[in-house]
């Protein structure tokens, strides 16, 4: 395997070559604006002049949170074994847009609190039944670490062995914003007065609550903090560890992966940093109006393909990208040149 600053030279020269292609193409130079930084960006990824986006499969991966009983969050616990039969039945809102666009859908429950009856579409891969409260105890032991990076690892391999193209990102679980923000203090340093944002619409009361818990957290585990396993482990959750390990697979088998809003991004920077090249194939979605996911994407870099003021999660904006995604690799690809079109160009 080349080294990092092998593929960097690898990289560099396929944007070139992307970019010239992309310049010879029969409009003025950056008048599709983003799409043309989005079609070399795919080409550098997937080292080629023809990108070729057609499947995509947006991932959910559910689970409760420990710390989902400290009053964190404006709805019950419960409302994740409810959403996860909502999934089934095709009536959340990522189903009903996933359906308009013809995207797949897979649900992974790897931490949902209810026994769960076996539902279409719902994937069992279970490790507990919710993480717990990191204000105690690490949220997930070594062990259940590992399991759920390998839940997510799993799932990305299905897409890929069924032939998909690119992989969305998403997430359900009460409680789960409170532990992508202690997450993202943990892996960044940054004070978590500014990564806790009102996730499900929490008061100004449960907003000093949901902070009063991450400082606690963060407190409690401030000597592993500086490995981002330990703090995965220590701080995050189920979901958040499924969706860096389905991350960190799909980059190795060289698929696209398109990242959700706020607990999707903390967990794609988990996935850099236990695997730094996992990064070339991350590409964001969408800005969420959550307060920490402008700092997670500040974070990884991250530029976003789109901003409509949505937090709901599910992998919603991911769905909504991937259109996007496509048709700008169908410019790089099929978009005729100055001189393949016989047309003259502005040098001419």
């Amino acid at each position: 395997m080349a080294d990092m600053a092998d593929m960097g030279d690898i990289a560099s020269e396929w944007r070139q070559r992307a970019q010239q292609e992309m310049d010879q193409k029969v409009k003025p130079p950056g008048s599709l604006g983003r799409l043309e930084s989005l079609a070399v960006d795919l080409a550098v990824y997937l080292e080629t002049l023809e990108p070729r986006l057609e499947r995509a499969r947006i991932l959910i991966f559910a689970a409760d949170h420990g710390v989902s009983r400290l009053g964190v969050s404006a709805y019950p616990r419960e409302v994740t074994p409810q959403m996860t039969r909502t999934f089934a039945s095709g009536g959340a809102a990522i189903t009903v847009l996933a359906r308009t666009l013809g995207l797949e859908v897979e649900v992974v429950d790897v931490g949902v609190d209810a026994l769960l009856p076996p539902l279409p579409g719902v994937v069992d891969a279970k490790v507990r039944r919710g993480s717990r409260s990191f204000v105690d105890e690490p949220a997930m032991t070594e062990d259940e670490l590992a399991a759920a990076l390998a839940a997510g690892r799993d799932a990305a391999s299905r897409a890929v062995g069924s032939g998909v193209d690119a992989l969305g990102l998403g997430e359900m679980g009460i409680g789960n914003t409170t532990a992508a923000a202690a997450l993202l203090a943990a892996l960044t340093g940054l004070p978590p007065g500014d990564t806790v944002g009102r996730g499900t619409g929490v008061d100004d009361r449960g907003l000093a609550r949901k902070l009063e818990v991450v400082e606690m957290g963060l407190a409690r585990h401030a000597a592993v903090l500086a490995d981002p396993r330990r703090a995965l482990a220590a701080v995050g959750g189920l979901e958040i560890a499924a969706l860096a390990g389905a991350a960190i697979e799909a980059a190795r088998q060289r698929r696209v992966v398109l990242v959700d809003g706020f607990i999707s991004t903390v967990a794609a920077l988990a996935a850099v940093r236990l695997a730094p090249e996992v990064r070339p194939a991350l590409f964001f979605s969408h800005r969420s109006a959550e307060a920490g996911h402008r700092l997670a994407l500040e974070a990884l870099a991250a530029t976003p393909i789109l901003d409509l003021g949505m937090r709901l999660g599910e992998g919603t904006g991911s769905c909504l990208a991937f259109p996007l995604l496509r048709a700008a690799a169908a410019i790089l690809r099929e978009m005729a040149t100055f001189s393949s079109a016989g047309v003259a160009d502005q040098g001419a």
